[in-house]
């Protein structure tokens, strides 16, 4: 699976990225793929080169660029629960920092570039992210309803912003709960609301599952929680991408 390393010119310098796209020739369609808090590593990529083997040309950028290339901090092989706080003690102040208004004027860099290169399609897209990621995704399709066809998240926290996100949203959306982050009585307030702002969607808690259930290199992760998403996905993808060229 061809990948790249590249550089996306923003507003604020220029953010380190990752690419994977089908080893054949012709444009794909585009996938904008946010990070979880802890950001661009191996596990991303492997998720990355999955989700191109399909058919998609995807883009994963470093969210937390203006503090430097990924990775931003050292990174245990597996970040278990022990080691855990002392990771977030670390990122917390760089998501902190990453306002909504950075990532709306990210997005609209991260956008032009994905559908600039020569290998990926001119549109639509879709947005996919996990954890944080997730909230980055829902901002990111809200903003451009006209470019952004599907939005995936996925155990992310993305209520946050209040329904006035929702009723921006134009495109497709699924959101993947973790159980551990959702009661089923908080669940169905979510999805009251996705349907008074006639948000075409799918919204479920994943049975069994925790925070970061997708991730492979946290003790959150589960195999069928992963599988599962993989399932929604990929349907989402199809049906709003490739049904549409």
């Amino acid at each position: 699976m061809p990948t790249k390393t590249l550089k996306i010119p923003t507003a604020d310098g220029h953010a380190d990225a990752f690419a994977a796209f089908p080893d054949r020739d012709g444009r794909h369609p585009g996938v904008l793929m946010y990070a979880d808090g802890f950001g661009i590593r191996p596990v991303l990529r492997e998720m990355a080169r999955e989700l191109a083997g399909h058919g998609y040309y995807v883009l994963v950028p470093n969210s937390f660029y203006r503090h430097g290339p990924a990775p931003l901090i050292e990174l245990p092989e597996h970040i278990g629960e022990e080691v855990r706080p002392a990771v977030f003690a670390q990122l917390m102040p760089l998501i902190e920092a990453h306002t909504a208004e950075r990532v709306l004027s990210d997005a609209d860099a991260y956008l032009w570039f994905l559908t600039a290169q020569p290998e990926a399609g001119a549109g639509p897209v879709a947005v996919t992210g996990y954890c944080i990621g997730g909230l980055y995704a829902m901002r990111t399709a809200a903003a451009h309803p006209d470019r952004v066809a599907a939005v995936a998240a996925f155990h992310g926290p993305v209520g946050v912003d209040g329904t006035g996100l929702f009723a921006k949203l134009t495109a497709r959306v699924h959101l993947g709960h973790a159980e551990g982050d959702l009661t089923p009585e908080a669940l169905g307030v979510l999805n009251q609301a996705l349907d008074a702002a006639g948000v075409d969607h799918t919204s479920e808690i994943y049975p069994g599952t925790t925070h970061g259930f997708t991730m492979s290199d946290t003790d959150a992760f589960s195999a069928a929680g992963l599988q599962r998403h993989w399932e929604r996905l990929l349907p989402l993808l199809n049906r709003t991408l490739k049904a549409s060229r």
